[in-house]
């Protein structure tokens, strides 16, 4: 199928009138099919460094030290090996249609020991799954979208190795849906583990037309519960006047107090829809804040995506728990302007 898509690829440069299409949705300014493998490009690029960068600094006897099994080492080499061909396989087809693919860029992923290099894996992956889920809708041509949809379904297994691999335990597929981000989240979410970037393609790195908003710290970080409440602190001062979670059920609105860069919110219960009572999001979500009472988009959004661990129906098993002392991730202190 490789070579397949890759021919695909390059077809649509020469032939593009006579390519069927999709009924996409109407994409943002600047954005098209193109620049859509570009950006999965810019994000194969940062996951596959993180896994080459982790590697390097941690073999088998650390992770055999911090409670895991030999084959999770064999294992991680194994996705850091799809990352790689990914990186190869997006790069090619772009290539043959005629595209400059995106270079890699410079990172500082701050991991200093094996749980919280797990955690940015587990985080990583999530993020990769809602960036291919959120770009989905936009994609015209039929080629690109399988090209896509191959992709995201090996990050989807990738996510569920790691998240049963976590301590305490969290269930490889903690809910019927994933939750889909839209570009600038998405951006906001990689960019502060970007430290600069090639010259060229400049416009195409990480869609350089959108924004990067505030992080968000959160407290107490790692799985949060439905009543919960958070201590936010953002990194400068906005006027949020709302607080909203991102998950696969949409964005649903959450009790939100505070000014400034300090702010408390109340994890809601969110339902899934359209599905029998009592069935409720869970597993890697988002928290945005807006500065009005609308639903999150790029012109209310404030702050955030925090990344948030809605609690499973695994979490903490005791039969199924990670041995090692488990992390947790925390967003780094700001963007640096990618």
């Amino acid at each position: 199928m490789h070579a397949t898509i890759i021919a695909s690829l390059a077809a649509l440069a020469v032939a593009a009138p006579a390519v069927e299409k999709r009924q996409a949705a109407p994409p943002p300014a600047g954005v098209n099919d193109a620049t859509i493998l570009q950006y999965a490009l810019t994000l194969e690029h940062l996951e596959n460094a993180f896994y080459r960068e982790g590697l390097q600094k941690f073999k088998q006897a650390d992770f055999v030290k911090a409670g895991l099994a030999p084959s999770f080492y064999n294992n991680l080499q194994q996705i850091k090996k799809d990352e790689q061909v990914h990186v190869d396989f997006l790069s090619a087809g772009l290539t043959a249609a005629g595209a400059q693919p995106v270079a890699e860029c410079r990172y500082n992923f701050g991991f200093k020991d094996v749980p919280t290099f797990l955690a940015i894996a587990n985080v990583l992956e999530g993020v990769g799954i809602s960036a291919y889920l959120g770009a989905a809708k936009y994609i015209d041509s039929p080629d690109y979208l399988t090209a896509a949809g191959s992709i995201l379904t090996v990050e989807s297994r990738h996510s569920a190795y790691l998240r049963e691999n976590q301590n305490p335990a969290k269930s490889p597929f903690p809910s019927p849906f994933d939750t889909p981000l839209e570009f600038s989240n998405v951006k906001s979410l990689a960019a502060p583990f970007i430290t600069g970037c090639p010259t060229a393609p400049s416009s195409l790195t990480l869609l350089a037309g959108f924004q990067a908003f505030p992080t968000i710290a959160v407290t107490p970080a790692g799985v949060a519960k439905s009543g919960a409440t958070l201590s936010l602190k953002v990194a400068k001062k906005v006027a949020a006047t709302n607080a909203w979670f991102i998950t696969s059920a949409g964005a649903v609105p959450a009790r939100l107090t505070g000014s400034g860069s300090s702010y408390k919110v109340v994890v809601p219960t969110i339902g899934v829809p359209n599905l029998q009572p009592g069935t409720v999001n869970a597993g890697q979500g988002y928290l945005v804040l807006t500065k009005d009472a609308n639903k999150p988009t790029d012109d209310n959004t404030v702050a955030g995506p925090a990344v948030i661990d809605l609690a499973d129906n695994a979490f903490g098993r005791a039969a199924d728990k990670a041995t090692y002392g488990g992390s947790s991730y925390k967003a780094p202190a700001k963007p640096k302007g990618y």
